[in-house]
């Protein structure tokens, strides 16, 4: 981000190859609406854009941009009502299937896209707070140091949030151990 800041716009690719899949992820299991996503997510990247001239290193980037995305979903709830928000299944279903399976073995692939789809279902549930921070984790690689300045909350909340999506997570996948 310091070179793109400082005129390298080589490096603003580089940003984008390395972040745009989190940061797309982390918005739609946010939002929960693919379409909304991608509107969110072209907002961040221009904001992140507009921003660059100012930018300071004060955390690691992908702190600066999960806050950047955090306030663009903040913004959005704000104005609209986030019980209105509904599931765009066919679009998200795309954007989260699972990975080929490395087995041949038909069974080995159905039982892992079945965990999968477990797995989101039970990401869905979880409060908006928890998902956020267990999303932030997973697709941001964040320490909970950095969930709690992203997300504008005290470590100890942001810890709590993680520790109790882990649970309910770990809790809901108990059938496929």
């Amino acid at each position: 981000m310091l070179a793109y800041r400082d005129g390298d716009a080589s490096a603003f690719d580089v940003l984008y190859a390395r972040h745009r899949g989190g940061t797309y992820r982390y918005l739609l299991r946010q939002c929960r609406n693919a379409r909304l996503a991608e509107e969110m997510f072209q907002d961040v990247w221009m904001n992140l854009i507009r921003a660059r001239a100012g930018y300071t290193v004060q955390a690691r980037f992908t702190t600066y941009l999960y806050r950047i995305a955090h306030n663009r979903l903040m913004d959005h709830f704000r104005r609209h009502d986030s019980d209105a928000v509904s599931m765009d299944v066919e679009n998200a279903a795309r954007m989260d299937e699972p990975e080929a399976p490395r087995s041949t073995d038909p069974a080995v692939g159905a039982e892992s896209r079945a965990q999968a789809a477990q797995l989101l279902v039970l990401l869905g549930k979880l409060p908006d707070e928890q998902r956020e921070a267990f999303v932030l984790q997973q697709e941001g690689g964040m320490s909970v140091e950095e969930i709690a300045e992203a997300t504008g909350v005290n470590r100890e909340t942001a810890k709590s949030r993680l520790r109790y999506a882990l649970a309910k997570l770990r809790e809901g996948m108990q059938s496929w151990r």
